[in-house]
């Protein structure tokens, strides 16, 4: 009955402080640790590429994102959860909150979730012959962050945390550098934002050198030469525009040396991905314009079997 009449009060202290302390510390935590370990992944996908996907692009907005949100999420985490337990300690009945128990109940029952569901997506593989080592990889990642979370706050329902508070603080101190390990980890797979700046400037000047190069054999099958010059490919009706260079503004380089080679020429800041690898991830590069940093050129030759001349339709 005593003890009826304590939950009781404890739960009539809930306030809205509370609340949204404690909404503030499952989101702040839960966006921390998905993004941790969507960059890990990431990670993952660079060092173990897969035939049939490639490697992933590291430069895509996703991995910025999830290290933005590693940066300023796992701060706000720590910080929110050291105010609790301030709060705990100066008011100990601030531990048997409503608000606190549902927290803790519902996060130790997802880690529960996702380490079964792990568990199995891992046998389900196993048993149907297709493990690969970033799969195995990736599975002990969540593994081994959902069994982190289940221990972490199971501790914490049963008040071990409150009685260890050096602990606590070191638990909190070992996730922080964690995070840390992450992101730097990810500056030296990404690079440095000026880097990314200039692969993605180059992975452009790519696009655009593909753009002009069809454009060219195309106005080699309808006039049955090459063109004097880029200007020559511009056609308002299409909406065809040469493109310029991404950063300069300047046109590309364009040069023929017989009836059916060309060359074009950019200058790019990054050497590209397949320079540098044997496999480049698909979307970021094409092996077909494979370069180095500073000024590349790429000759083309067009074969009249595989690109026939378009005959103009004969005049009535």
């Amino acid at each position: 009955m005593a003890h009826d009449t304590v939950a009781h009060d404890s739960n009539s202290r809930t306030t809205p402080k509370d609340f949204f302390l404690w909404a503030g510390i499952i989101i702040a935590l839960y966006g921390s640790v998905t993004s941790m370990v969507a960059l890990l992944f990431q990670y993952i996908n660079f060092a173990y590429p897969d035939p049939l996907t490639g490697s992933g692009d590291p430069y895509a907005s996703s991995a910025h994102v999830a290290m933005a949100t590693v940066i300023v999420l796992v701060p706000t985490t720590l910080v929110l959860y050291r105010i609790m337990r301030s709060q705990c300690a100066k008011d100990p009945t601030r531990m048997h909150t409503w608000v606190r128990r549902w927290a803790l109940v519902l996060t130790i029952f997802i880690a529960a979730a996702a380490m079964l569901i792990d568990l199995i997506t891992l046998i389900t593989t196993f048993l149907g012959g297709e493990l690969s080592v970033r799969f195995v990889f990736k599975v002990v990642i969540v593994l081994l962050s959902a069994g982190g979370i289940f221990l972490h706050f199971l501790a914490d329902i049963k008040g071990y945390w409150a009685k260890e508070r050096q602990r606590a603080n070191s638990v909190g101190f070992a996730f922080g550098f964690l995070a840390i390990a992450t992101v730097v980890a990810g500056f030296l797979v990404i690079g440095s934002p000026s880097e990314t700046r200039g692969y993605k400037l180059d992975q452009q000047r790519v696009y655009d050198l593909e753009n002009i190069q069809s454009q060219v054999v195309s106005y080699w099958q309808q006039q049955h030469k090459l063109p004097a010059g880029l200007a020559a490919l511009n056609d308002p009706l299409s909406n065809m525009i040469v493109p310029l260079d991404p950063e300069t503004g300047a046109q590309y380089e364009y040069a023929t040396s017989s009836a059916h080679t060309f060359s074009l020429c950019a200058t790019f800041d990054q050497p590209s991905w397949s320079s540098q690898q044997a496999l480049a991830p698909r979307g970021v590069d094409d092996q077909n314009f494979s370069h180095g940093v500073g000024h590349a050129c790429f000759a083309r030759t067009i074969d009249p079997v595989k690109y026939p001349p378009i005959t103009p339709p004969v005049k009535q």
